[in-house]
């Protein structure tokens, strides 16, 4: 693959994972939020595994590393979920999504005595203080500390499944990583599929978005966020992740017709612009 495109797989990534909160919105009033996560995996994993047809090899795989990443997408869920209904959707999103890069870059500085470089602090700090400008006039907003607990907890999570992905895609295939991951995350979060009501997936409506969801926003997108991983560092691919509020702001309001105040749009510049910042360093890193 060439490493040029890999920021850019990233980015695919991240635009296909700003879909869902379009695509939940025509999902049946009776799915859960986290009903439909552990659906979205579910699908996801078995959607992976069958692009797999028999070629995965499990020889000389990290149990610890497997199970770790596993364990992280199947927490992020309910921390996420959870963390959005306790502050609302701005509190919650901003927390978890802006964090997220900031906590990789730290675990990357600790555990893999990578320091992060002065244009990555630029532009990471760019597209947080971008996401707290889109986010800042939408939404209901209770400062919930519990709320806030758990949003930084999804922030975590994805932040460490990002770097131990980042490690497995280094010795197996990006495929095999994934298919592995989110059939184990998907096990993790089976219990909520009996707490649930899971009726809503029986119908045309429930179906279409679980598969959209499994296939596209998930299994696809992972698979080429993996891909990204083996050129891209994990604190930069993380931070490139920040696309993903932005695609579903714009969604909301082409296909949703939400409405955006002054400050959102100058947020939704300065995303694109830490964004673009973030390519230009990531590709410059391979020359390097």
């Amino acid at each position: 693959m060439n490493k040029t495109l890999s920021p850019f797989l990233i980015l695919l990534a991240a635009i296909l994972w700003g879909t869902t909160g379009t695509t939940q919105a025509f999902a049946p009033e009776a799915a859960h939020p986290i009903a439909i996560g552990a659906t979205r995996l579910a699908v996801g994993g078995v959607f992976l595994l069958l692009l797999i047809e028999g070629q995965l090899n499990l020889k000389h795989w990290s149990i610890r590393s497997t199970l770790l990443a596993a364990l992280s997408m199947a927490l992020y869920q309910p921390f996420f979920f959870s963390a959005v209904l306790m502050t609302g959707v701005a509190i919650g999103t901003v927390v978890a999504i802006g964090s997220a890069p900031i906590l990789s870059g730290v675990i990357e500085w600790v555990f893999k005595r990578k320091h992060p470089t002065r244009v990555w602090w630029y532009a990471t700090l760019t597209s947080i203080v971008g996401c707290l400008l889109l986010f800042m006039n939408q939404g209901s907003i209770d400062v919930d500390t519990l709320g806030i607990i758990l949003a930084i907890g999804a922030g975590l999570t994805f932040a460490v499944f990002t770097v131990v992905s980042s490690d497995l895609v280094e010795k197996h295939s990006s495929l095999s990583v994934m298919a592995v991951v989110f059939t184990l995350s998907a096990i993790f979060l089976s219990p909520f599929l009996f707490i649930y009501d899971m009726s809503w997936i029986a119908s045309f409506q429930g179906f279409s978005v679980s598969l959209y969801l499994g296939v596209a926003a998930t299994g696809f997108a992972y698979l080429l966020f993996a891909r990204g991983l083996v050129y891209v560092s994990s604190s930069t691919a993380v931070a490139l992740s920040l696309a993903e509020p932005l695609t579903a702001t714009l969604l909301g309001v082409f296909l949703l017709g939400e409405s955006l105040h002054a400050t959102s749009w100058k947020g939704m510049v300065l995303i694109i612009v830490g964004i673009g910042m973030l390519v230009v360093l990531a590709r410059k890193s391979e020359h390097e």
